[in-house]
């Protein structure tokens, strides 16, 4: 008994600890809010491999940017950046999820497009994705998922650096008995991805936008989530707002009777990152959709499926599909207000999709990375 009291009171101080570090969080996101942010003449992007697969389509990938962008570039008011060190292999040997030299050289961009990374299995290093939406303040997770001839055109913002992640490798043992997770929601948190959520809505002619959460039980930090995002919608009228449970949600995704009435959802983190992949597949699988991660000051895009390391393990990394890379290169070009590049982005993507002869299929069947590029660029 006295041994699981001490456990108890370990518990309770390590409890404590997170709850100050989160108070200081809030602290510091008051602070940036009121911050003057200036404007950029220079364009600084850079260009990270990240691991298995990686490497093979962000190759690809920055062969298009420097097509699309060779006027800017040449002109010097863009600057494309290549950061290495952000594999498995470094952080493993250096210990750290964000090498320094890594963050530092990622910190120097304005914005930078990502391959996927491999987490550690074990809980023996957090995830390099977390790591940087919490060191970049990434809050909204933007994922655009559109299936025409279903009518469907949806926008997910995912609230990024909060709820069960922000605090996901820190919870607490309680000997072999039982453990315990934390969640985190602070007002201005949900605030400012609810304020994303409805401008985006409002310049783009939506007029729906769903809350996803589980508020019917967790009532504090969902139920505040829920609460919050109706304050802020207040300021939006001609918008309409509705109430889903998660579970229900998932369901009505693959109801083709209820799917297409969807236009804008804002989720808390964990229900956000179920719902998109769901999303994803539904479009054509996770391959083919891309995502932001954006904040006040930085802006991170990357394909939303992971490193794939069956794929290197069979000698199929040159198999690679580039579509999910692709397109979070059309949201980059968007975010920094290249948005003609994008459109024709867009378009050679629509076109060379259409092609036979250069369909990806993950295997030696199909075309590879290179040939998909190669006759996407023929597009450009």
């Amino acid at each position: 008994m006295m041994e699981t009291q001490i456990m108890v009171e370990q518990a309770v101080e390590a409890f404590r600890k997170l709850l100050e570090e989160q108070l200081e969080r809030v602290e510091r996101m008051e602070k940036d809010a009121v911050s003057e942010k200036k404007e950029k003449k220079c364009i600084k992007i850079g260009i990270v491999d990240g691991d298995g697969i990686g490497p093979i389509i962000v190759k690809q990938a920055q062969r298009v940017a420097e097509r699309l962008l060779a006027e800017e570039i040449a002109n010097g008011s863009v600057i494309l950046k290549r950061i290495e060190g952000l594999t498995i292999e470094n952080r493993l040997q250096t210990g750290k999820t964000l090498p320094n030299g890594v963050l530092d050289a990622i910190k120097d961009c304005d914005v930078f497009l990502k391959g996927p990374t491999t987490t550690p299995k074990g809980g023996s290093m957090e995830s390099a994705n977390v790591a940087l939406r919490r060191e970049l303040d990434l809050f909204a997770n933007v994922r655009p998922v559109s299936i025409p001839e279903k009518g469907i055109d949806w926008a997910f913002f995912r609230e990024n650096t909060e709820g069960e992640y922000v605090l996901g490798s820190r919870g607490v043992q309680i000997s072999d008995k039982m453990a315990v997770d934390f969640k985190v929601t602070t007002t201005l948190g949900t605030k400012r991805i609810a304020r994303a959520a409805f401008d985006y809505a409002k310049r783009n002619g939506k007029k729906n936008v769903a809350i996803v959460t589980k508020a019917n039980i967790m009532k504090k930090t969902d139920g505040n989530f829920s609460a919050i995002c109706h304050e802020v919608a207040k300021d939006y009228p001609e918008i309409t707002v509705e109430d889903w449970y998660v579970d229900i949600m998932a369901a009505n995704l693959i109801n083709e009777s209820m799917a297409s009435r969807f236009e804008v959802f804002l989720l808390p983190n964990l229900y956000g990152d179920i719902l998109t992949d769901e999303a994803a597949q539904i479009q054509g699988g996770v391959g083919t959709a891309g995502s932001a991660n954006t904040g006040d000051h930085y802006g991170m895009f990357e394909a939303i499926h992971g490193s794939a390391p069956r794929m290197i393990e069979e000698g199929l990394g040159e198999y690679a599909n580039p579509a999910s890379i692709l397109r979070a290169l059309v949201m980059l070009l968007d975010h920094v207000g290249l948005s003609v590049k994008a459109k024709k982005l867009t378009d050679a993507i629509t076109k060379t999709d259409t092609d036979l002869s250069v369909r990806v299929t993950g295997n030696r069947d199909g075309a590879t990375c290179k040939q998909y590029t190669d006759a996407l660029l023929l597009h450009l």
